[in-house]
């Protein structure tokens, strides 16, 4: 019984968190939400492990990590990041705007430690504050556990607003030029919408009959991509993470043909394993008290300040020789603050609000998307995980 109370307390806030972020189309952030009512149940009534009792414990998230990025690997469609090399440099040369701008002007009034711990959330999602959240514990750094979890959840209320604004601004000059001829459709725009997505043959090597396709082949295949890059990741004495391994030998094995496009989605299980991994990532915040996120939220909205700026100050200086707007290119950078699934909503939500019909909403989601896919999956998908596993060491 107490199992089943605990298992429906988690699922209920994120259940609100996304109601929420549903009604403010995304601009109040489902994990914002979340955590807040995470952190009033853990300072009021809520026990400390309800998470652990609703079976999100550490063995759970240990198997779900590795799984996770290896599926990340499979959403990646390699002729699509070569087509759009210019919104991946944009988005990684942002990144690079942060750490240069964080790493030397945020160690001149925090210390190495919280300056160390914030970068990567600030860089990426879930995946790099859950693997900052671990190497603190293991450091022994308790007072600071909170911090990558906190810079997840609050650095995204401020990087879907302003995205939307930068999108909104692109899409009013691209549908201007649109109607008064200035801009045409092209024939061999990127197509990265869903039905395109569908519509594209896949190779496969198993070409098994259907009813031999289950959840459970596909959960296999996963698996031991998996266990083989971890197994690689030992022989290397974890010279290179184990997680970025993962997501390697995912790509890989998505290029091979081994695994299909958006393999644990197909399997059913990608909710699941997503829940259980921010159930885990909010259960950290049990160990805060008031007074640790007052003093916190001071560090995280100046990191968070420093970040943006530095994301701002590179995609500008770039934008005109990669023949973009600033508008376009500053979103591209943003793209680091959430990535993927909230990069894809957040965009077509604009292109549909903007466009006034079928043609138009069309003409942006193929000149905007593409980008806004790739930079995602460039920054929140590899590079913020090649960070965490870096700055892991500098502890």
């Amino acid at each position: 019984m107490a199992y089943l109370i605990a298992f429906v307390c988690v699922m209920l806030f994120m259940m609100i968190g996304e109601w929420v972020s549903s009604l403010t189309k995304a601009f109040i952030p489902s994990v914002f939400i979340t955590a807040i009512l995470f952190v009033i149940g853990f300072w009021t009534i809520m026990p400390k492990n309800i998470v652990a009792q609703a079976s999100f414990d550490t063995p759970f998230v240990g198997v779900c990590i590795s799984l996770l990025l290896v599926h990340l690997g499979t959403l990646m469609n390699v002729r699509e990041l070569i087509a759009q090399w210019k919104a991946v440099c944009i988005a990684l040369l942002g990144v690079l705007g942060t750490l240069v701008l964080t790493l030397i002007v945020g160690s001149l009034i925090f210390d190495w430690h919280t300056v160390v711990a914030a970068i990567p959330p600030l860089t990426g999602g879930l995946v790099a504050a859950l693997l900052m959240t671990n190497g603190l514990k293991a450091a022994g750094i308790t007072t600071l556990v909170a911090l990558p979890v906190s810079m997840y959840v609050i650095h995204s209320v401020i990087g879907y607003p302003l995205t939307a604004v930068m999108l909104k601004k692109e899409g009013h000059r691209l549908i201007t030029g649109l109607r008064d001829g200035s801009l045409k459709p092209s024939s061999d725009a990127p197509k990265m919408t869903k039905k395109a997505v569908a519509a594209e043959p896949q190779q496969r090597i198993f070409n098994l009959p259907v009813e031999y396709q289950t959840a459970a082949f596909i959960l296999v295949r996963v698996g031991l991509v998996a266990l083989f890059s971890n197994w690689i990741a030992g022989l290397l004495n974890n010279t290179i993470n184990a997680n970025v391994i993962c997501l390697i030998f995912g790509v890989i094995a998505h290029q091979l043909g081994f695994l299909e496009d958006n393999a644990l989605n197909r399997a059913g299980v990608f909710n699941w394993l997503m829940y259980g991994l921010l159930a885990y990532v909010f259960a950290q915040l049990s160990l805060t008290t008031p007074q640790i996120m007052g003093g916190i939220v001071v560090q995280i909205i100046v990191l968070i300040a420093l970040g943006i700026l530095g994301m701002f100050l590179a995609s500008s200086l770039l934008a005109k020789p990669f023949g973009m707007t600033r508008e376009m290119a500053f979103a591209c950078s943003l793209t680091a603050l959430f990535g993927f699934p909230a990069d894809y909503i957040l965009t077509t939500e604009i292109c549909h609000s903007v466009a006034e019909n079928e043609k138009e909403e069309e003409f942006l989601t193929e000149n905007m998307l593409p980008k806004m896919l790739v930079g995602g999956f460039a920054t929140v998908s590899i590079a913020s995980v090649i960070i965490a596993s870096v700055f892991l060491k500098l502890i």
